[in-house]
């Protein structure tokens, strides 16, 4: 994709003229300066009998204008009346706006399409404002699994989104590499080592991990150390041990990344913030001592279902209700380490360190209860100035024919990610983690995310995108000097008189196509890259209907033979349908291909 950012698209464009009204009529109105008008918006009606946008201008600004909302709106309406973009405007209820455009708008929408190609909904809205983007940092205890799955998908199409809107991201995976699942794990491998040395371990004890995956790391050990680390107290070997078995994890969990095309930018270790020479956790604390923000004393029990981190005793507590969460938090256990919650403020104020104040942490959703104290820190350690979104990623059913999927032999106890990847493909588990809102369970039937039929989302879309490159083949007879790629094509149609389409169902799919710059930078404002597989989905919808519409009424088949000029605009307008799928599709990590197969 080319890096500049698109020109003004047209919601922006209708909204930089609503608001140019706004500042004329706070001037001939005489309202107080500096009235904001970034509230005031320009969106599509939620019914698209109302017209083609709407507009909340009078209802959020009746107040600082002193005037009530449906004589403003009527205002407004006499003002964008004159506009030459405008055939009519509708003012509703207690002072809604509602817009419909003229014709000839969907045509030069259009031409933009075919004028930036790939760059088209490409935005500025990020201004290159530097992002951190936390996501999957599973354990690295063992292989991926397919509740890591969507977090990793999610997080990945986030970045993305984010890159294509203009911030400037950082994909960042956090190694939980300090607690005691790790020793967990070194125990484990060690059996493994034991097991590679020939001694017979028997079952693995309850409480170890059972997966057979850490078996080539106890073979690596063996061959390493020969049999010396069993001349050692647990003590000396632990440390060794650990460090090989969370390296070969990491190297695990780097490759199931990979299957899905996902990279990080930085593998930050927990570890670091208290073996360097710096106790950054202690310094973090020491930090927020220095503001009031730390004392020592006593919880009161908490109400309801126990939290795994009280103790009824004196201790470190962070003020974490100066900042919005709903009680105080500890800092140091019993034992005098620090909690997990230490170690996270001391991490997040790296962050901010780095000169990250903006920041989203993508959570499983076993994390949710960790949302206000995260928030809370950020807050603490950044005195108000950085921001900390954390979006829940909610569980996955794996589902086969309906029936859940049973666990897999090599993890132990899971279904792994590779597994699930190697079954159905990289685009059907990428598009699928991300055709419902992160916050909803999601169930994945193995079988229906390989059907083809539009019940099935990925192949329905990929299918529209196919579609389309099987129309420009066709229409090479008519059309025999049609150029092979989406650039040189784009260019070639960018003449067509596409203001013959005129069709409702050739409008509705053009109005789509227009929308796709305003849906890309609400996604991407909202965190949310899920309303683009949504939007695919309603665009390859339309296609596919004004396709078999074609073989029902002949008329509107994209190749007219007797008729050049309509087919070209035609084609015109389904160069502009693929190369918005393909566009889409590239920001959620998915394939466009050309032909089916």
């Amino acid at each position: 994709m080319a890096d500049k950012p698109a020109s003004q698209h047209l919601f922006a464009d209708v909204l930089a003229r609503v608001h140019a009204i706004c500042a004329a009529l706070a001037t001939e109105g005489q309202w107080p300066d500096g009235v904001d008008f970034s509230r005031v918006v320009v969106e599509p009606p939620r019914d698209a009998s109302h017209g083609d946008m709407a507009t909340n201008a009078a209802m959020v600004l009746a107040k600082e204008a002193k005037a009530n909302p449906r004589e403003l709106a009527d205002k407004f309406a006499e003002k964008l009346r004159a506009d030459d973009l405008i055939a009519s405007v509708e003012v509703a209820g207690p002072g809604f706006i509602n817009l419909t455009l003229k014709p000839q708008v969907w045509a030069d929408a259009l031409r933009t399409v075919l004028r930036e190609g790939a760059s088209y909904g490409r935005s500025a809205i990020g201004k290159a404002d530097k992002v951190n983007v936390e996501y999957v940092s599973a354990n690295p205890t063992g292989p991926m699994h397919v509740g890591h799955c969507r977090g990793a998908v999610f997080g990945d199409a986030l970045c993305s989104l984010l890159q294509f809107a203009g911030y400037a991201v950082t994909r960042e995976y956090y190694i939980n590499d300090a607690g005691a699942q790790v020793d967990v794990l070194a125990r484990s491998a060690y059996l493994r080592y034991l097991e590679a040395l020939g001694d017979n371990i028997g079952d693995i004890p309850e409480g170890l991990y059972p997966g057979d995956y850490l078996v080539p790391v106890g073979q690596a050990l063996a061959a390493e150390f020969g049999d010396k680390l069993k001349a050692m107290s647990e003590n000396a070997w632990l440390p060794i041990v650990r460090a090989k078995a969370i390296a070969a994890m990491m190297e695990m969990i780097k490759g199931d990344l990979a299957a899905l095309q996902i990279k990080h930018d930085v593998f930050f270790s927990e570890r670091s913030l208290i073996e360097t020479g710096n106790n950054k956790v202690t310094e973090t604390i020491d930090f927020l001592r220095s503001k009031g923000d730390i004392y020592e004393g006593r919880l009161p029990p908490p109400k309801g279902k126990p939290v795994e981190d009280y103790e009824d005793r004196e201790q470190t507590l962070f003020r974490a209700t100066a900042y919005g969460d709903d009680v105080d938090r500890p800092l140091i256990k019993s034992n005098g380490s620090y909690t997990y919650f230490a170690s996270d403020i001391a991490y997040h104020k790296n962050k901010i360190d780095r000169g990250f104040l903006d920041m989203i942490d993508v959570f499983g959703a076993d994390h949710g209860g960790y949302i206000k104290r995260m928030q809370a820190a950020v807050k603490g350690v950044s005195a108000g100035k950085a921001s900390l979104d954390i979006k829940v990623v909610q569980l996955v059913r794996l589902l086969r024919g309906g029936e859940p999927v049973k666990m897999s032999k090599r993890s132990g106890d899971f279904v792994t990610l590779r597994e699930v990847v190697d079954e159905v493909g990289s685009d059907a588990v990428r598009f699928m983690m991300l055709f419902r809102k992160n916050d909803a369970v999601l169930d994945f039937d193995l079988a229906k995310v390989i059907e083809q039929s539009k019940d099935n989302a990925v192949f329905y879309v990929q299918y529209g995108h196919a579609r389309g490159h099987s129309i420009f083949k066709n229409a090479r007879e008519m059309v025999p000097d049609l150029p092979e790629t989406d650039a040189a094509r784009a260019a070639y149609l960018g003449d067509a008189a596409v203001e013959r389409l005129t069709d409702p169902a050739e409008l509705s799919l053009l109005k789509l196509l227009a929308l796709y710059p305003r849906m890309i930078e609400a996604a991407a404002v909202a965190h949310e890259p899920h309303r683009i597989a949504f939007y695919l989905y309603d665009l390859a919808s339309e296609f596919h209907a004004l396709w078999t519409k074609g073989r029902d009424l002949p008329y509107l088949r994209f190749i007219i033979t007797n008729d050049a000029e309509i087919t070209k605009a035609r084609l015109a307008m389904v160069q502009g349908v693929v190369s918005v799928l393909a566009s889409g599709l590239a920001v959620l990590g998915v394939h466009a291909p050309t032909e089916m197969r």
